[in-house]
């Protein structure tokens, strides 16, 4: 006696035959068998209701009756029942020769909303449910974006990375899995990334101490996961970077602000475990922490058995002045996460990232990591950056895009200066894609020109918004490395315009 199956079985439908017409659809037999007791009336109800719903469209041929039987394991005389009852209600039409085909037209009409069902979250997910979604931003009308995060693509490799990217599919289509569980990411890519830190940072770290990461951020959430019970604190930089208290908050952390000044984060003696900082490069300000205020975090993490974690976001593009030593290089103790990420290296869509994690944290964090992600993300991206920063591709086109960034960087903050002096206070900085700035005026004058810039097509990104809430104070930040200094000019010119226009200039000094 043959056995029912326990699965839905997977139908090719054969009619139309080439293969680029053909469509897969299931059918929930299984499911209908526990709400009918005989075979004939589950697998015609099944197809009845797919015809009906329109998953089996108008007009679609039918496997015949011994394709369907030996599918599911049936007798053909249970199919043809079904069939007959299908072809008598006028749901099919069969032909001698020609075979069964839908004759049912689906009707696309508006759903009926499903009952508003109570589902119990979990803290976490009550907390997550509470958090604003950021939303995805329209510039088809807009003429100059200084938005920030944005690489030029203009000056990427395109074909050595397209070469290594090919070889890579080659290989991988031989070798299928051969890199199932490796939650720590591609080892030729973590001994890369080993290299480049210790020639350009001087963090000394082996491949075993690097965890490749899909983007920064879900280090950030699984650090947070481990260290941070509900209501403990964290601190965090103010003004600062959101997705640091955002992910506290989803834990039902507490966060505590530590305030930002021209030296970076001012210290204290903090009741936590736990901190988020942006040493050689604050975001969004820009500022470089002192290296006395350096010396006494490492001292209040010893001290508190703490962790620190270090996001380096985008301080490898230095504009002048001499470069600046990670937390990661002067912790002797080791408690310093340092995180970094190629998508502003490389580009925006490379969701990829690393962490250098200390050694009594590794096994959490790997175990953590391999429990949402068992395979390793990305391992085709992984297999061809770890080629191309090995062939020397990657630091070539580091010292390239170093190049044109410090020029762009020359440009805005000198033409902002110029033009714009009057309505912003703007903060220098050595290093990054973005330059900081302070508005000068009101909140009421800072609404009205930022949506009349964006009328006229010119947008930006914002500061800190909490701390722009809270403290009454708007805060800028212009991106300018997608741009052409040309764009960069054009874009500061027709703020300058807005603001005559609207008579700011008298109204901010």
């Amino acid at each position: 006696m043959k056995k029912e199956p326990i699965y839905n079985v997977l139908i090719r439908p054969l009619y139309p035959r080439t293969e680029e017409q053909t469509m897969d659809f299931h059918i929930q037999y299984q499911s209908y068998m526990h709400q009918y007791k005989t075979k004939h009336l589950a697998i015609y109800h099944a197809l009845k209701d797919a015809i009906v719903n329109g998953q089996l469209p108008y007009k679609l041929k039918l496997p015949s009756s011994r394709e369907l039987a030996d599918l599911y394991l049936l007798s053909r005389g249970t199919i043809n029942l079904a069939y007959e009852m299908l072809a008598a209600e006028g749901y099919v039409s069969s032909s001698l020769g020609s075979g069964t085909f839908v004759a049912f037209q689906h009707q696309d009409k508006p759903l009926e909303p499903a009952p508003n069902s109570a589902i119990r979250l979990s803290q976490w997910g009550m907390a997550i449910m509470e958090q604003k979604l950021s939303d995805k931003i329209s510039v088809d009308d807009i003429r100059i974006n200084f938005g920030t995060g944005l690489p030029d693509l203009h000056f990427f490799p395109h074909e050595a990375w397209s070469r290594v990217m090919y070889a890579q599919v080659r290989e991988m289509m031989e070798s299928l899995q051969k890199e199932a569980f490796v939650t720590q990411g591609h080892l030729p890519l973590r001994e890369a990334v080993a290299r480049h830190l210790l020639r350009t940072r001087g963090i000394q770290a082996t491949a075993e101490d690097i965890v490749i990461l899909g983007g920064s951020m879900q280090g950030i959430a699984l650090i947070t996961q481990l260290l941070v019970n509900p209501g403990e604190s964290v601190i965090c930089e103010y003004p600062g970077y959101s997705g640091f208290r955002r992910v506290v908050e989803a834990a039902r952390g507490k966060v505590i602000e530590g305030k930002v000044d021209q030296w970076g984060i001012q210290l204290a003696n903090w009741p936590a475990q736990l901190i988020f900082v942006t040493p050689s490069r604050q975001f969004p300000t820009g500022v470089v922490l002192s290296l006395e205020r350096r010396q006494g975090l490492l001292q209040w993490a010893a001290n508190n058995s703490a962790i620190i974690v270090e996001d380096d976001y985008d301080s490898e593009f230095r504009h002048h002045g001499r470069p600046i030593e990670p937390l990661k290089v002067m912790d002797t103790e080791d408690r310093v996460v340092y995180l970094g990420t190629f998508s502003k290296t490389m580009h925006t869509d490379l969701r990829l990232g690393y962490a250098v994690v200390p050694t009594g944290l590794r096994e959490a964090f790997l175990k953590a990591k391999q429990l949402i992600e068992p395979h390793p993300a990305a391992i085709l991206e992984q297999r061809a950056l770890a080629i191309f920063m090995n062939s020397g591709h990657y630091e070539r086109h580091l010292r390239r895009m170093k190049r044109v960034y410090s020029k762009r960087y020359a440009v805005i903050y000198a033409e902002m200066n110029l033009k714009l002096l009057d309505l912003f206070d703007f903060v220098p900085s050595d290093a990054g894609l973005h330059l900081f700035a302070w508005w000068k005026g009101s909140l009421l004058e800072w609404n009205l020109y930022k949506n009349a810039c964006e009328v006229a097509g010119v947008i930006w990104s914002l500061g800190d918004l909490a701390y722009m809430e809270r403290e009454q104070r708007a805060s800028v930040c212009f991106g300018f490395s997608h741009l052409l200094e040309s764009e960069i000019i054009e874009g500061v010119a027709i703020m300058r315009r807005v603001a005559d226009t609207m008579n700011l200039t008298s109204a901010t000094r």
